[in-house]
């Protein structure tokens, strides 16, 4: 607002034709189409008022109102970016404020619901996945209408159920759920998506800087939790039980729901999950897989690599 005015008023100033300029200015602003309308509407203002205040409704003229002279945020003409000019009447005085544009509001909110999207080792593509891109595809047609199933139940109420996708590589299972987690955040749920193999070593180093409790908690507690590749690699008796088995075992009580993706079926993963470096032990793995039948449905992906 003050570098418009100051400019101006510098300009009045030194220009040796001010009067002639200064005349040709107020009639440009007073013809102004909104200006007149706001004139209009207050008829009570002096012609003294307006022309002390010939600053400020020269301001409002050369001003961006609402998104008019601007195709996004980031094009934005106006002196505060986001932000379009208001002109109204306090105590028959002139007044000049500025409210937030409908692109900054939209970006604003964007943002906010970009924080709903929690991830580890996720990559970009995964976080900017649509479900507009796979709606069509008749190779994932099963797993694509549990997914419209369980939306279409969280506008209501978030379902205690996930999903377990399991198939070969490169059909796109963890793509399903970048592309879930997008369209629960326009619901306001929350999702956190973990890349198996890098939560185990997010786990382990976790000890050394003592956020261990925090971080596993957070876990338990995600409003949709997502674990993609489960069994992808050797892990310890200590993690699948003490770990995987304590963020499952909550979920489970509390019923909150966990999507999977997997390679394996959830027979092959109990075998999986059953050897360890200390042997085979498969009641343990059993009781993992049951907390995981609690917490998800087992829905198989077929189709070709898409990595290829």
């Amino acid at each position: 607002m003050k570098p418009i005015q100051s400019a101006l008023k510098s300009w009045m100033q030194t220009n040796e034709n001010f009067k002639e300029n200064y005349i040709k200015i107020k009639q440009d602003v007073l013809d102004d189409p909104e200006i007149k309308e706001f004139l209009s509407l207050h008829p009570q203002l002096s012609q003294q008022e307006i022309s002390k205040n010939l600053i400020k409704l020269y301001e409002y003229k050369t001003q961006s109102k609402q998104c008019n002279q601007c195709s996004s945020l980031s094009s934005c003409k106006n002196m505060l970016p986001g932000y379009s000019p208001v002109l109204h009447v306090e105590n028959n005085e002139i007044r000049l404020s500025y409210e937030k544009c409908h692109s900054r509001i939209m970006y604003e909110k964007e943002q906010e619901q970009q924080k709903l999207i929690q991830s580890l080792y996720m990559p970009k593509e995964i976080l900017q996945a649509s479900m507009a891109d796979i709606t069509n595809d008749e190779t994932r047609i099963l797993a694509i209408a549990e997914i419209l199933d369980f939306l279409d139940q969280a506008k209501t109420a978030l379902p205690r159920k996930g999903l377990y996708f399991y198939g070969q590589f490169g059909v796109g299972k963890t793509y399903l759920l970048g592309a879930l987690a997008n369209e629960l955040k326009k619901f306001n749920i929350s999702s956190t998506l973990i890349y198996m193999p890098e939560f185990v070593r997010e786990i382990k180093s976790s000890f050394k800087d003592d956020s261990f409790n925090d971080k596993i908690d957070y876990f338990k507690k995600a409003d949709v939790l997502m674990l993609d590749d489960i069994g992808a690699e050797l892990q310890s008796a200590w993690f699948r039980d003490e770990i995987l088995g304590s963020v499952l075992q909550y979920r489970m009580m509390e019923r909150l729901p966990v999507f999977f993706t997997s390679n394996y079926d959830l027979d092959q993963l109990e075998t999986q999950l059953a050897t360890t470096k200390s042997g085979v032990e498969t009641v343990k793995a059993g009781r993992i897989i049951e907390r995981i039948r609690q917490v998800s449905k087992e829905v198989k992906m077929e189709g070709h690599n898409r990595r290829l």
